[in-house]
C-alpha cells in the first residue's frame, strides 16, 4: 500500500467505497462526507431512500443477511468498477430488551443484521480485495462492548462484540495484503435507532458524557472518512471510541 503524505483533508477522488446501512442516520451522513470527498459511493440498504441521495451516488437495494442477495450486488459492483476500494459497514439493529424477556426471534434478528450484516459482506469482497492487494474495511462497533450495554440489551451487545472480533480477524489476515479493518465504536448518537431504546425521548446528557451532548451523525460520519481514506494507511485492528469521553482508553 502507498505511502501518502498527510497534507490535508481526507482525499477520496477516484475511489470505489461500498456501504450498508446507507439510508439510516449515520449512513446517511457518511455518504454525504465521501462524496464530498470526491469519492463514488455504492449505497445499499434493505429500505429505498426517503429522499434522493446526492449525484453520482448508485442505490442498490439489499437485504445483507442474506448471502444470495450480498453476493449479488458486489459481483454487480466489482463488474462495474473493477474494484472495491474501501467496504464500511453501517447496517444495524437494536433491542433493548432485558435478557429475561428477548425472545428467540428478536434475538437471532440482531445478531443476523448486526454479525450477518459484516460477514456477507466482508467475505465476498475478500477474494477481489486479497486480489488487488489493497481495501479497507470500516465497521460500526459501538461503546456498549466496553460498558456492557448503555440503552440497549444483551442482544445488541453481544452481536456487536462479535464485530468487533471480526474486524480484529480481518485486520490480522488481511494486513499481509494491504488491507485494513477498523472498528468505529459511537456512544450514544441522535438517530432514529436511539429513539428505539429510548422509547422516542432521548434523556438529556449528563455527566456520562463529559463534553455535555450527544453524538450527531456528522460526527461519527468524520471519523469513518478518514478510515476509509489513505490517510489512515497505517492505522489497522484499533477501535476507535467516539463517545464524547464517556469510555477513555
Amino acid at each position: 500500500m502507498a505511502i501518502v503524505p498527510i497534507g490535508g483533508p481526507p482525499d477520496m477522488t477516484g475511489r470505489v467505497v461500498f456501504m450498508t446501512g446507507a439510508c439510516g442516520g449515520i449512513g446517511r451522513a457518511t455518504v454525504s462526507a465521501l462524496v464530498a470527498a470526491g469519492a463514488r459511493v455504492v449505497a445499499t440498504d434493505v429500505v429505498e431512500p426517503s429522499t434522493p441521495f446526492e449525484k453520482g451516488v448508485a442505490f442498490h437495494r439489499c437485504d445483507v443477511t442474506s448471502r444470495e442477495q450480498t453476493d449479488k450486488v458486489i459481483a454487480q459492483i466489482w463488474q462495474e468498477y473493477q474494484r472495491i476500494d474501501a467496504m464500511v459497514l453501517c447496517a444495524g439493529s437494536v433491542s433493548n430488551a432485558h435478557l429475561e424477556k428477548v425472545s428467540d426471534e428478536e434475538w437471532q434478528q440482531v445478531q443476523d443484521v448486526n454479525v450477518l450484516g459484516v460477514i456477507n459482506p466482508a467475505r465476498a469482497v475478500w477474494p477481489r480485495m486479497v486480489a488487488q492487494q489493497s481495501g479497507k474495511f470500516v465497521m460500526l462497533g459501538s461503546v456498549a462492548v466496553r460498558i456492557g450495554g448503555w440503552a440497549a440489551g444483551p442482544a445488541y451487545v453481544a452481536a456487536k462484540a462479535a464485530v468487533h472480533g471480526i474486524s480484529k480477524w480481518l485486520a490480522k489476515h488481511g494486513a499481509p495484503h494491504g488491507i485494513t479493518s477498523n472498528v468505529v465504536a459511537p456512544g450514544p448518537v441522535e438517530t432514529a435507532m436511539m429513539e428505539k431504546v429510548t422509547e422516542k425521548k432521548a434523556p438529556k446528557a449528563s455527566d456520562s458524557i463529559p463534553l455535555g451532548r450527544y453524538g450527531q451523525p456528522e460526527d461519527i460520519a468524520q471519523v469513518i472518512l478518514f478510515l476509509s481514506s489513505p490517510q489512515s494507511n497505517y492505522i489497522t485492528g484499533a477501535e476507535l471510541n467516539i463517545n464524547g469521553g464517556m469510555v477513555f482508553d
